[in-house]
Parts: C-alpha cells; structure tokens; sequence
C-alpha cells in the first residue's frame, strides 16, 4: 500500500464495514475513528465510523489526516472525495435480502416503523446507486477497488482475507483477520445464499 493512499471501507448500510474496518484493524492497518458512535444490539463490536466524513461535502480537512490510515465511508458518500487524494477502496456487498432484513430489524429495535419498507422499491433503489457508484468508481483514475463479499468472507474467511491482504501490498495479517470473523453476527441471512 502506498503510505498516502487512504483506505476507504465503503457499501450500503449494514453490508459488513464494519466488521472489514475490525479485521484490517486486526490486520494491523491503523484506522481512523472517533467512537463518537458507540456499539449496540445492532453492531456489538462498534461502528468504527468517523463523524467528519458524513460533512465531506463542506468539510474535507480530515482527508489529509487519513493518509495511511482506513476509514468508512458509506456509499452515499463515496462521490464526494476528492481527486486529490488516491483511494484504495475495499467495497462490501451483501446479498440485498439480508441487507433489508438487517435495516428492518435496526428500525425495529429503535421503535422506529419498518412496516413502510417497500422491499422491492428499495432493492431498484439501492440497485440503481450501486450501479452508479461502480460506474464512479471505474472512472476515477486515483481509485483502485476491491469488491467484496459479506457473504463469501463469513463462508470463506481465508480467501476473502487473502484478497485484502493482496490488494493491500501483501503485509497484512492474515490470521489476526480471519479471527476477527464472527459468525454469530450473521443475524439476517438468506437461506438461498
């Protein structure tokens, strides 16, 4: 890894960031975070999220500060970083199924109404800015990506690890990764996946 590049942990909500921020923090990659937002029933081993990235469009100074180090940046905000920073993206996809389960469950946990969740409106939604931020991201000439999958990382640790490891520069720690996988947070799950 270049020592500039930023490390950026990115996907929908409740896709598995949290976890690769946990297993590159294992791994030895320092990461940048404030604990500003504390663990719960729906992440009990914490969020791992910086507060300034959700103001990057009026705030950017924090970027210079995260060369080095990997941070999570949803999605939605994936567009906004700018170009005078190299990127190297590990992006998590999760079976979308799971994913809406995950989200209904946290808004039910909260008291907050999940019944309005229209699961297949929701699915073009999130379908059609994925599509959007692939295309983004092909197209940016200071972003390298990895695409990785929740799903084949809980059922294939070591390869997924590996692949990280790889796209990282190699010197990752692979084992201390792979322990950081946890099963028992595989609360939603697709029975086709």
């Amino acid at each position: 890894m270049r020592p500039e590049a930023i490390v950026v942990v990115s996907g929908l909500p409740r896709s598995g960031t949290s976890m690769m921020m946990m297993m590159l923090e294992a791994a030895g990659v320092p990461i940048l975070t404030d604990s500003v937002r504390s663990a719960d029933e729906d992440n009990p081993r914490g969020y791992f999220e910086f507060e300034r990235v959700k103001a990057i469009a009026q705030d950017q100074g924090w970027l210079e500060e995260a060369q080095g180090k990997a941070v999570k940046v949803i999605s939605e905000l994936l567009m906004r970083l700018p170009a005078d920073y190299h990127y190297m993206v590990i992006f998590m996809r999760r079976d979308m199924q799971e994913i809406l389960a995950s989200q209904r469950q946290m808004l039910m946990r909260r008291g907050q109404p999940a019944d309005a969740l229209d699961d297949a409106r929701l699915t073009r939604i999130f379908g059609h800015h994925l599509r959007r931020v692939e295309q983004w991201i092909a197209g940016q000439p200071n972003v390298e990506c990895l695409y990785v999958s929740y799903n084949a990382m809980l059922a294939r640790p070591r390869d997924q690890a590996g692949r990280v490891n790889t796209f990282l520069g190699g010197a990752l720690d692979v084992e201390a990764m792979i322990a950081v996988v946890d099963h028992t947070l595989h609360r939603q799950r697709n029975p086709r996946v």
